[in-house]
């Protein structure tokens, strides 16, 4: 893979108030592992086109599957394929105010375009922050994802201002959950 290991990226897990969607008491990387074990079966029904946009793209599936599962709960919480007021589209909520959505809501053309969106976000991190190692920088693109490149300014408070205040510390610890579950 091209975009480092997400197995070697330190992680706090979900915050508080992403753990509250699922009523959940604890946060942490536990409450992102038991969230990503929620959404198992749904994400697992995208498993193969998840592998497949994954190796075309040279980026772990596990990262994919962990934005699918952030992002629309492996697909449980979108209507007729949007999400956020209509403002969102698909598996990985492609942002229709940004871009135009590609294909069906969970079709290979919108992981795929999803999957360079979150790509092209960790080469503009790598350019703002050089010294970052690839598993930094590989954080900061997930970050990127959700809040943009200019809402990324510190490695230690990058998730400051995304949903939640833990999207990347969330997604991660739930890639890597899916890393160690079949991803």
């Amino acid at each position: 893979m091209d975009y480092g290991d997400i197995m070697k990226v330190d992680t706090s897990g979900a915050s508080k108030k992403t753990a509250a969607q699922d009523k959940l008491t604890y946060d942490g990387v536990p409450a992102s592992e038991t969230m990503a074990n929620t959404d198992l079966g749904s994400v697992n029904k995208y498993k193969l086109i998840i592998q497949k946009v994954g190796a075309q793209k040279r980026i772990d599936p596990a990262i994919i599957a962990a934005i699918i599962s952030r992002e629309s709960r492996g697909g449980k919480v979108l209507k007729d394929g949007w999400g956020d007021h209509g403002n969102a589209w698909g598996l990985m909520q492609v942002d229709k105010r940004y871009h135009t959505p590609k294909g069906g809501w969970d079709s290979e053309d919108h992981l795929s375009q999803g999957t360079d969106i979150l790509i092209d976000f960790i080469g503009k991190i790598k350019k703002k922050f050089p010294s970052w190692t690839a598993e930094q920088q590989l954080k900061g693109g997930i970050a990127a994802y959700n809040i943009g490149l200019r809402g990324v300014q510190t490695y230690e408070r990058m998730d400051l201002g995304t949903t939640g205040d833990d999207y990347s510390s969330d997604v991660v610890a739930r890639a890597q959950w899916y890393k160690k579950n079949g991803f």
